[in-house]
């Protein structure tokens, strides 16, 4: 049997390294500025979304100072699930989760997701990020977004409100894979395109730091190797002040 979602996954992942690098590396450089100058990284997304928030969050091997925004409301155990695209439509939600989630400064960096970039929670955060000086990464599908309008008042979708815009190239409606005999396409590209960009940048972003002359970065080492624990305290207490999430 072939697997044509495989085959989907494999030239998006072409396709970003292609036309993405570029962009990546502008993550890169924000990033080890916000890094060094010990200012404060932020992630978001709703729903789905938010999945990637959490590939970033608190994991072995990844990046100690990624502090997500999670909105109770927006995760994907709630009940009944519809609320979830609710909360993600409402007007103000999203300026009240920044006021309560996020401390933007000048500095900072926030890391938005959001596929169609046209919900008023994301283009919220991201307003927030912005009007106090912060920078604003976005990964979005832009082609689908600049296909839909806006359901905020104010117009926008979040590429538009980004410094720098990764663009993950899927299909218009996320679904990838055309099943014969139905309109409706199967297997979304987003998440696994979106953790491939980010893991990437998480890579370059580590070797930049160390090539100017940081010793140790704040990278979770895993808890499940002796002396894990110990050197990740070290690392907690170290950088405390970017960190804004409870041990």
């Amino acid at each position: 049997m072939k697997f044509g979602y495989i085959d989907v996954v494999r030239q998006l992942i072409d396709t970003i390294e292609e036309q993405e690098s570029e962009h990546m590396e502008q993550c890169v450089e924000l990033l080890c500025e916000c890094v060094l100058s010990k200012h404060s990284i932020y992630t978001f997304g709703a729903s789905h979304a938010g999945i990637l928030s959490e590939e970033l969050f608190y994991r072995a091997g990844g990046l100690m100072l990624f502090n997500p925004i999670f909105g109770r409301e927006l995760m994907l155990d709630t009940s009944p699930i519809t609320h979830t695209s609710h909360m993600e439509r409402l007007v103000g939600y999203g300026t009240e989760l920044a006021r309560d989630q996020a401390s933007f400064q000048p500095g900072d960096v926030l890391i938005a997701h959001s596929v169609s970039g046209r919900n008023p929670v994301t283009i919220e955060i991201a307003q927030a990020a912005r009007d106090a000086g912060a920078k604003v990464i976005a990964i979005t599908n832009v082609s689908y977004s600049q296909s839909v309008t806006s359901r905020h008042p104010s117009g926008l979708r979040l590429f538009e409100l980004a410094d720098v815009v990764l663009d993950n190239h899927g299909d218009v409606g996320d679904a990838s894979v055309a099943i014969e005999g139905m309109d409706q396409k199967v297997s979304p590209t987003s998440t696994v395109v979106g953790a491939v960009m980010l893991n990437s940048i998480v890579a370059a972003l580590v070797q930049r730091l160390i090539d100017a002359g940081m010793e140790h970065p704040p990278v979770f080492y895993s808890a499940n190797l002796d002396g894990g624990d110990e050197l990740n305290q070290k690392l907690i207490a170290e950088y405390r002040d970017c960190i804004h999430y409870k041990f």
